[in-house]
């Protein structure tokens, strides 16, 4: 058999295409373990060249009147919806998402959540300025932003970033994932289309270590944007400390579904699963740990393993396949290590396990799992796995299934299920987590997105994630 055909991307630097790296970095299929494609393995050179590009180019771009600067994201937003087959055919080679899920969300949400940016400017729901008393109080864009993103939802996870700080006036310089970048050739295409003037958005491919400490240290950065682990978070933090510069940080979830006495079961279980499997588990706001009644915690565990087994791994590239692979064997790894963990802890293993699916000799599969009678003190209840692993975690009452979603160290994401809205509210309203989805609420891309404790700091989409790119100045008249 041939071997498959190779991407080689390149940096994007001051409106070129370079490949000045002498080392390159491989892009892996999760599906078949082969060679896809290639990234340079950027140093600091190649940090300094974009950071000084993005440094030109901001008074230019800074200076531009907001109805342009929204025209310019509302193109982009529309180049990558004329690009959403290509773009998700990509996601799914290099991340192993599932071609029909690739296609209805990886590709879709980046524009939707750019569209929603140009609109609130177009719209002047979100204003620069205003007066308040003897006060001009004016939005200001911080200045050169690097944008850290990481390989889960790669694209969505980049445009979160570089819409509302293009939005906002800011130039950046973008380090995508290493492990996840191919998305990124349909990038450049989109945005020298959409008329972005050389500089103001730049890509340097590299490891973290790498590109990615040289950024966040880098004296001519003003703003840190960075989504991905709690550890990479904290290094990120370090290293941007030096210069005092912006940090926003988009971190790990351990997210909690808590599931009241009065809830649908039926639907409050299938939609659980449905987000703890999303993606592969890949998702840093799966609802990974869901909180049941003690009385009905063996009907929710019966009902969690006949939705698990609708979740068969497969080839990601069927239309009918619901999980695929993991990213990388690394991840692979991590998940089935956590799995054999919670065994360990004496949690009750009913569905899954560590094992390799049978009919997957190779690719980074894992078997969808789902652990009962778990403890709130265990591994596998409190630190992120990012696998399609879900702890169900009975409790006694109200005040008790409170305490154990607010008991681990992060705070991204949540859920409440309930026959009364009101009920619900009052629940939702005592986690300490960013977000809350009631009864299955949608997704909301004017909504902020962000952490509570160490899930991060700042947010994302909408009118909140412009005000994360400003700077505020008081002038007094």
């Amino acid at each position: 058999m041939a071997a498959p055909a190779t991407t080689r991307i390149g940096h994007f630097v001051d409106g070129q295409t370079r490949y000045e790296s002498s080392e390159s970095i491989d892009v892996f299929d999760p599906a078949s373990e082969e060679v896809i494609g290639s990234v340079p393995a950027g140093t600091r050179a190649e940090v300094d060249s974009a950071v000084a590009a993005a440094r030109r180019a901001f008074p230019e771009w800074s200076a531009r009147p907001v109805a342009e600067r929204a025209e310019v994201v509302r193109a982009i937003s529309n180049g990558i919806a004329a690009r959403r087959d290509a773009i998700a055919a990509d996601i799914t080679a290099d991340v192993g998402a599932p071609i029909t899920f690739a296609t209805k969300v990886q590709a879709v949400l980046p524009a939707a959540t750019s569209e929603a940016v140009a609109d609130l400017l177009s719209s002047g729901e979100f204003s620069f300025r205003e007066e308040i008393g003897n006060s001009l109080v004016e939005r200001e864009p911080v200045g050169v932003v690097a944008a850290i993103t990481p390989w889960n939802y790669p694209l969505h996870q980049i445009m979160a970033k570089i819409a509302p700080a293009l939005a906002a006036g800011c130039t950046v310089v973008l380090k995508p994932s290493e492990v996840a970048p191919l998305c990124t050739r349909h990038l450049v295409d989109v945005l020298t289309e959409a008329g972005v003037p050389a500089g103001v958005v730049n890509i340097v491919h590299g490891t973290g270590p790498e590109v990615g400490a040289a950024l966040a240290g880098h004296e001519d950065v003003d703003m840190v944007s960075f989504t991905g682990s709690t550890r990479g978070g904290r290094a990120v933090s370090a290293a941007a400390a030096d210069t005092i510069k912006r940090v926003a940080l988009e971190l790990g979830g351990k997210s909690a579904n808590v599931v009241l006495d009065d809830a649908d079961l039926g639907k409050a279980v299938k939609l659980g699963v449905a987000n703890a499997f999303l993606n592969g588990g890949q998702s840093c706001n799966a609802w990974t740990r869901m909180l049941v009644p003690e009385s009905l915690h063996d009907e929710a565990v019966s009902l969690a393993c006949e939705a698990a087994a609708k979740y068969e791994p497969g080839d990601p590239t069927d239309g009918s396949t619901r999980l695929g692979p993991l990213v990388s064997e690394t991840q692979r790894d991590k998940v089935v290590g956590f799995i054999r963990s919670g065994v360990e802890s004496g949690a009750t293993l009913a569905f899954g396990g560590p094992e390799r699916p049978d009919d997957r000799d190779t690719g980074y599969f894992v078997r969808p799992t789902v652990f009962a009678g778990v403890r709130p003190d265990v591994t596998v209840a409190q630190e992120e796995i990012f696998g399609p692993v879900l702890c169900v975690i009975p409790y006694s009452d109200e005040d008790d299934a409170v305490r154990i979603a607010n008991s681990t160290v992060y705070g991204l994401a949540g859920a409440v299920f309930s026959g009364s809205d009101e009920r619900a509210l009052s629940v939702a309203r005592r986690m300490r987590t960013g977000q809350v989805d009631i009864n299955g609420g949608a997704f909301n891309p004017l909504a902020p997105f962000g952490g509570y404790k160490q899930s991060g700091t700042g947010r994302e989409f909408g009118k909140y994630g412009i005000e994360e790119f400003c700077e505020v100045k008081s002038i007094q008249r």
